[in-house]
């Protein structure tokens, strides 16, 4: 289940600090691997809870892509690393992932000058999304990165566990 699950979210990590998307491919190929192995027994994760990661992973990641904050790509290689974690594990994959998001975020802002700003935007989000939306969005701003690395960081971190 590891293999699989370094396999595919570290595919999809790199193609999405290339190239800034990842691709329907790897979250697919990532999620068959991991409804099959948990079909037939190999990852200690039933087919149940497969599934069950699968729509939690899915549904987890849904508002922020709602928001504008992540890509479709980052929703979906999330729900198809939740066939490998199990419906038991995807919660804390998210928490781990959230966490290493927000510490590449600090980091990509303080590289880029923008860290002051950065925190003065997240702390409006708590106000006015739609206004947040709009500045996370404007090519001007500068502030969008790939997330893949960390939706992988948060992965990998909760299938030790």
């Amino acid at each position: 289940m590891l293999a699989a699950l370094c396999a595919g979210l570290g595919t999809g990590a790199i193609i999405d600090a290339r190239q800034r998307r990842i691709p329907n491919e790897v979250s697919m190929a990532t999620m068959g691997a991991g409804l099959l192995l948990a079909a037939s027994g190999i990852s200690g994760v039933t087919l149940a809870s497969a599934i069950a990661g699968l729509f939690v992973g899915f549904l987890l990641m849904l508002p922020g892509h709602l928001l504008g904050a992540t890509g479709a790509g980052d929703v979906k290689l999330f729900a198809a690393a939740g066939t490998l974690l199990g419906g038991g594990r995807i919660l804390s994959a998210f928490v781990f992932m959230a966490i290493a998001g927000g510490v590449f975020a600090c980091f990509i802002a303080w590289r880029r000058g923008r860290f002051a700003r950065t925190m003065t935007n997240v702390a409006r989000l708590c106000g006015s999304a739609e206004r947040v939306k709009q500045a996370i969005e404007s090519p001007a701003e500068h502030n969008r990165f790939p997330y893949g690395p960390a939706i992988a960081v948060g992965c990998v971190i909760a299938a030790w566990r």
